[in-house]
């Protein structure tokens, strides 16, 4: 599979979410996006601001964590950060699923909190992260079928501080379970255009990483 350099761009969030990531770095992480053209910027939701302010006047996003990178918050607050975020410019928002309650089987806790993030970003579309270093498959299925019943329009690998990132086993595993149109972000640990490529051909149509810039050098023009 051949991909090219603008191409890929839009389909990479560059994301900066280290919790020692600095100002300065923020900034350098948005002079690069705008450089590089990539379709959203993702950072933690005290950047969301700088951020917005610093990618003005482009068409790059900027897209907010909520609940990061536990997702053990209540879904009030994690609802709350969302629409707190979207008042600020973010444009999508990256929400850690409950693991804890899917590992439990208290299902509809999980729909519930995915919802409450979903209600309070309409329009704004919401992606799952489910965390797959935790879940079994079985679990994996659950969990991006729960998304989707809760009206999230992606389901994501990792949060990158978990137990694993992301696999082109477990991207082929989300995209079956929901269908061509859903979105599936893959994101954790990828760092090579050879890592995205190989993500893209299982089914991934976003990638999140904070290697973009060396990726997309490595890409073809």
């Amino acid at each position: 599979m051949g991909i090219r350099r603008k191409e890929l761009a839009k389909m990479i969030d560059y994301t900066l979410l280290n919790p020692s990531a600095t100002r300065d770095q923020v900034e350098r992480l948005c002079d690069e996006a705008r450089s590089y053209g990539v379709y959203a910027v993702c950072v933690n939701s005290t950047w969301v601001s700088l951020a917005v302010n610093a990618l003005r006047g482009t068409d790059v996003k900027v897209c907010s964590t909520v609940g990061f990178p536990l997702g053990t918050s209540l879904p009030a607050v994690k609802a709350f950060e969302a629409q707190t975020v979207l008042s600020l410019g973010a444009a999508e928002v990256d929400m850690v699923m409950n693991v804890g309650a899917l590992k439990s089987r208290d299902l509809a806790a999980v729909r519930e909190d995915i919802e409450r993030v979903v209600k309070a970003c309409k329009p704004a579309p919401v992606k799952v992260i489910i965390e797959t270093g935790y879940l079994s498959d079985e679990e994996k299925v659950q969990a991006c079928k729960l998304a989707q019943e809760a009206g999230a329009a992606f389901v994501k690998t990792s949060t990158g501080f978990g137990s694993g990132g992301a696999t082109a086993t477990d991207v082929m595993l989300m995209r079956r379970t929901v269908g061509e149109q859903f979105g599936v972000k893959a994101a954790g640990g990828i760092r090579t255009y050879k890592d995205c490529v190989a993500m893209i051909e299982a089914g991934a149509n976003r990638i999140g990483t904070s290697n973009a810039i060396q990726i997309l050098k490595e890409c073809p023009v």
